[in-house]
């Protein structure tokens, strides 16, 4: 191959709406080993980290984007308007019970939300958020439910070991809690 593999690489990523895999790649470079691509995405990792630019290479979903950089996001929003509505309190809770519960059964979200979700599940599914896995094997043999790579995209996790624990989680709101109790004084 007479061309940089690496900048042919960043050229891909820079192209493709979704998150490209090592394995993806590879089939696209004829002759390129999977330790090669995995050593020019990580020279373009660190390339992107130390330009400290506008946007960074990042590990999401299984494979590698460009995203945007945080810290522009106000800026971003006044040109590109979001064209799904944010996801309510309800929805939020939903996928919450479902991204730590998976595989999970409609019965089992509503027992733990105490309501029924069946409309929120319908409109997580429309968002590509959640997906059916297959049927439990039990009477009524119901649909059952996990989350899928847009929701890992979506919420920015390389894979459903990012999410937060229920400890940091807690952590994180006694925190909310005190600087909410500061900020009052």
């Amino acid at each position: 191959m007479s061309e940089d593999p690496k900048h042919i690489i960043e050229s891909l990523f820079f192209v493709s709406e979704t998150p490209m895999t090592v394995d993806t790649i590879k089939n696209i470079l004829d002759g390129e080993t999977a330790a090669g691509i995995k050593s020019a995405i990580d020279d373009l990792v660190t390339e992107y980290e130390k330009r400290d630019g506008g946007f960074t290479l990042k590990e999401v979903a299984g494979g590698y984007q460009f995203r945007t950089q945080g810290r522009y996001n106000e800026w971003i929003k006044r040109l590109v308007k979001p064209s799904a509505p944010r996801l309510s309190k309800a929805a939020l809770e939903t996928l919450a019970i479902i991204a730590y519960n998976q595989p999970i059964i409609r019965s089992d979200i509503e027992h733990i939300r105490g309501v029924d979700s069946g409309g929120i599940i319908r409109m997580l599914m429309e968002r590509k958020l959640i997906r059916v896995l297959g049927r439990k094997e039990i009477p009524g043999r119901p649909l059952i439910y996990s989350t899928t790579k847009t929701f890992l995209e979506v919420f920015e996790l390389k894979d459903l070991k990012d999410l937060p624990t229920p400890k940091e989680i807690e952590d994180l709101s006694k925190t909310k809690l005190e600087d909410e109790s500061d900020s009052t004084k």
